[in-house]
């Protein structure tokens, strides 16, 4: 048996758990002791090992699975969206969400589910201009022969530039989505009318001479189509009393690229498209703008740039918090910023074990499968709070074991007995502090969106590596860096020893500024009788105000959030709001079964009976009253049948019903109408057929949604709780329509709607089972059931807190949101489990005095702790990008609130209800006894102004001695 454990308190009959608990502390003490001895024996040699092992682990990297396609990262699987999802677009999902609201009248296939891929293949990148009048226009009427001369000849310079890729030119011709009905009058000379484009500008064939011929322009624009039609194209258009088209504000261009991406690596690129939209597309609308005219642009690939380009700029605040973090560790980790007792090497060995615990836990990763995301990104963030906390708990358990020797009395056998006591002693508590964060990560990584699961596995598996590397190479070397300051040599430089020991010598038995405060000046305010009944009051209202935010936080689209403040991006989605500010998100009910749709022809063509009068109530589809809100190609059929017969579409009989009389017939006439080059033209993307277009497979038809929104906090944003009511209800409607050929609903919005569904029960579910197991960890680690239930207590309440200054802060439940909360869970745990374990291990019969002594001994370390990973993530609270605003907001609020229960909350708990020690505790010793009675004696005054009884103050010092 270890010597350490031979005193013990006083005989007492101990309860069966106080028994096992004292078991399991021991187990815990004599195996860190033995892992500490044998690292302190061969520091050079653990250290060799601990890099071996780390770099092997690393080199797993290079099977690193990047991950950028959004529908295999935020796809929640088991829903029924995640069955049908399977490819998509480029274009991340902040771009598509503008795309979609603003112009969804246009068919962009940016989510594609494998029934709709299957029939309607994705084979678009999106491209928009609005044109506005400019600052020195009178007018903001757009809808001048000056103003449509200005906007053709941007098209022009769209058109015809040129983009050069791997040697070979291409112009926008050559690159388009093929499709029909963009000419006015279809000229076969003209390769502009084979391509999908969407614009008013149609109506003189995209030609400048035309258009400079044409006398009279509103004339010509009253014959593109009915009001809703030119209200799709035309910003705030106005029409006079006869219906005819007076005005407008604003000019949008759709243009259409075939999509001709390849996946690497996991991540999805287009280089071909995406060099002629750099250099020809954003090129043209940037040279192009002028005082007369303002352009806002989207291409599909802007959100990549910008988004991509603010990350970058951004990475600089990561550098900066670490060298914050560094600087912070140097000046706290030792007993003096510079000279003997000073400890820069240390904090340059926590930052390495850190380094070293996130490659090798990546490389593991990486070798296990799991995918890399962009939210992997804030890993670094998280692991340097756990791994600098850690730090600082053995640096202190390293001091407090000197037992006030001078260093110059320690031999090397000494320093290694000092070395392995300190592990023990602190290796219960850092071993609370890891499993928990591992289990609450490791729980979460069950979560359904594939995102947040592989990000928790990636910070179970380098939690892990934390801890083993803190436990051997940090203690490694400390045991190397408490011989050079035993021999007096220099930090940093340990070859070059000082010639004189001019300063005061440490012997180690003086407490630090910090646990001097914990000890005379925190721990008796807050134990005081007024203290007391004040902290519990304190924290009850908070937790109620923390209680109504979480019942008012919701669940919302923060999809424009991700593009930054000063980007194009944003100053576009303003302009789209300004201009077109009723349109919906389209959706697509696609049909199966030739057969069965030529069977129910005359019922799907009046599908617009079944889809009226719910633009008010669920499923809040628009009225059918135009192209921009309905496109049925069976209802276009059978006005053409009616009006002009077969005699174009391949002159076949008809019935009395106006149809075809056969199948056969039918799918030939269909085939002809809807071609490219055929009267539905504008159908030729909504009807599928087999090879040979011998076989009709599927037809789609585009309805529209009303536009879903709410005011939150004077802003215009998604409803989210509407958008989900919408989607169940139109898959009912959809599963109602027994009579019709089976049929499913798709919208692109769908998957962000999944996502809002179920990411709500994913919060409260992942941070339920990590809480619960923080419980159950802190029981099997703590080894007491009172101390596990007050630490668990304990960090319920700091997230239900975090969760209500998430909604004073205006934040809301997203993807980062979710995660930066499951991260809380594992760091707010820390600041609780370490108060709790070190008020098991002090003995005595007051729990004051435990209290006391618990914060004087381990509070120094858990406020450093804190305090420099508060400092690291600082800076981020300066980044433009959300993903780091709201990461370091939430870790603003983990650290703070951490501590404060942690520190404050925790203790008076544990001076009420606070079980005995455990059976090898220690004792406080005499000489410590007088020097805690002197020093309460001096602050007597201070201890009144916080209510303290003078008498009760010295009968606590009286205590020490007991």
């Amino acid at each position: 048996m270890i010597a350490d454990f031979e005193s013990s308190t006083q005989s007492r009959q101990s309860t069966c758990l106080e028994r096992a608990g004292d078991s399991v502390d021991r187990s815990i003490y004599e195996f860190f002791y033995r892992i500490g001895h044998f690292c302190c024996n061969r520091p050079k040699t653990t250290i060799g090992i601990a890099l071996a092992i780390s770099i092997a682990c690393a080199a797993g990297m290079a099977k690193l699975t990047p991950e950028n396609r959004p529908e295999k990262l935020w796809v929640p699987q088991g829903t029924q969206a995640g069955i049908e999802e399977e490819v998509r677009l480029v274009i991340r999902m902040c771009e598509i969400f503008v795309i979609v609201c603003f112009f969804s009248r246009i068919p962009t296939p940016s989510f594609e589910s494998q029934q709709f891929f299957e029939y309607f293949p994705a084979n678009s990148r999106f491209q928009n201009i609005i044109i506005s009048s400019g600052e020195n226009e009178g007018s903001p009427n757009v809808l001048t022969k000056d103003q449509v001369v200005n906007v053709m000849k941007l098209h022009e310079s769209i058109e015809n530039g040129v983009s050069t890729y791997n040697g070979t030119s291409y112009t926008f011709t050559d690159l388009c989505t093929v499709a029909g009905g963009t000419c006015a009058s279809y000229d076969v000379n003209n390769p502009i009318c084979n391509c999908l484009v969407i614009s008013v500008l149609k109506m003189w064939n995209y030609d400048l001479a035309t258009l400079e011929a044409d006398e009279d322009i509103l004339s010509t624009l009253n014959n593109y189509g009915t009001k809703e039609d030119l209200s799709g194209v035309l910003g705030n258009p106005t029409f006079d009393s006869s219906g005819n088209l007076q005005s407008a504000e604003a000019i949008s261009i759709s243009y259409f690229l075939a999509d001709r991406s390849i996946v690497e690596n996991g991540s999805k690129s287009d280089p071909i498209n995406e060099e002629w939209e750099k250099t020809v597309f954003l090129k043209s609308v940037q040279d192009a703008e002028q005082a007369s005219i303002n352009i806002d642009y989207l291409s599909a690939r802007s959100f990549d740039d910008e988004f991509g380009g603010e990350i970058q700029g951004d990475l600089v605040y990561v550098q900066v918090s670490y060298v914050v973090a560094f600087l912070f560790l140097g000046a706290t980790m030792g007993s003096r910023l510079c000279g003997r007792g000073s400890r820069w090497t240390m904090a340059f060995s926590a930052l390495v074990l850190v380094a070293l615990a996130t490659v090798a836990g990546f490389g593991v990763a990486s070798l296990a499968g799991l995918l890399y995301g962009p939210v992997h990104s804030v890993l670094p963030f998280v692991l340097l709070g756990i791994g600098v906390d850690d730090a600082f708990v053995i640096a202190n358990a390293f001091d407090r074991e000197r037992e006030g020797i001078p260093r110059e009395k320690e031999n090397d056998e000494s320093i290694v007995k000092r070395g392995a006591r300190a592990l023990a002693r602190s290796g219960a508590s850092i071993t609370v502090t890891s499993l928990t964060d591992l289990v609450a990560f490791a729980i979460s990584a069950s979560s359904a969106l594939p995102a947040l699961g592989s990000f928790c596995a990636f910070a179970s598996i380098n939690i892990f590596f934390l801890w083993a590397l803190s436990a051997t190479f940090f203690t490694s070397t400390m045991l190397l860096d408490e011989k050079r300051q035993r021999d007096n040599r220099r930090d940093m430089l340990c070859c070059l020893k000082r010639k004189t020991m001019t300063d005061e010598e440490d012997n180690g038995s003086k407490e630090g500024f910090i646990s001097r405060y914990f000890r005379y000046y925190h721990g008796p305010a807050i134990l005081s009788k007024p203290g007391k009944p004040l902290t519990i009051l304190f924290f009850a209202g908070l937790l109620g105000f923390g209680i109504y935010g979480t019942v008012e936080l919701p669940v919302e689209d923060s999809s424009r959030s991700f593009i930054p403040s000063d980007s194009y991006v944003k100053d576009y989605a303003a302009t789209a709001d300004r201009y077109f500010p009723s349109s919906g998100t389209s959706l697509y009910i696609t049909f199966e079964n030739g057969e069965d749709i030529f069977a129910s022809r005359t019922s799907l063509s009046e599908l617009d009976r079944r889809v009226s009068g719910l633009s008010d109530q669920s499923p809040y589809i628009a009225e059918p009253y135009s192209v921009t809100t309905y496109q049925n190609v069976m209802a276009g059929m059978k006005t053409y049948l009616s009006m002009y017969g077969t005699a174009a579409i391949g002159n076949v009989t008809l019935g009395e019903d106006g149809w075809p009389t056969n199948y056969v017939d039918f799918v030939a006439s269909l085939a002809a109408y809807a071609s490219i080059f055929g009267p539905g033209a504008p159908y030729s993307q909504d009807v599928s057929f087999s090879s040979g277009q011998t076989n009709f497979e599927a037809l789609r038809v585009k309805l529209e949604y009303v536009r879903l929104t709410k005011l939150r906090r004077g802003e215009v944003i998604d409803d989210a709780d509407r958008q989900i009511e919408s989607m169940d209800a139109t898959r009912e409607m959809v599963k109602s329509w027994t009579d019709l050929p089976s049929a499913f609903p798709y919208c692109a919005q769908f998957i962000d709607t999944e996502g809002f569904k179920i990411i709500n029960t994913e919060l409260y579910r992942n941070v339920g089972l990590a809480i619960l197991a923080v419980g159950v960890i802190c029981l099997i680690t703590v080894a007491n059931l009172v101390t596990a239930l007050l630490i668990t207590i304990n960090v319920a309440a700091c997230i239900v807190e975090i969760l209500g200054f998430m909604f004073a802060l205006g934040l809301v439940i997203d993807s980062v949101s979710v995660i930066n909360l499951v991260l809380a869970v594992g760091l707010s745990v820390d600041y609780s489990a370490h108060i709790g374990h070190c008020f098991m291990v002090k003995g005595g019969n007051s729990k004051d005095n435990r209290v006391i002594e618990a914060l004087a001994d381990i509070g120094a370390s858990v406020l450093n702790g804190a305090l420099s990973t508060f400092l690291a993530v600082a800076v981020l609270l300066f980044s433009t990008s959300y993903v780091f605003r709201v990461l370091s907001t939430q870790f603003a609020l983990t650290v703070g609130l951490g501590v404060l229960h942690g520190t404050v909350l925790l203790p008076v708990l544990l001076s009420f209800l606070g079980p005995r020690p455990f059976s090898s505790a220690e004792e406080a010793k005499s000489k410590e006894s007088e020097l805690a009675k002197r020093e309460v004696m001096d602050k007597t005054a201070h201890a009144e102004s916080f209510g303290v009884d003078v008498l009760q103050a010295f009968e606590d010092a009286e205590e020490y001695e007991a």
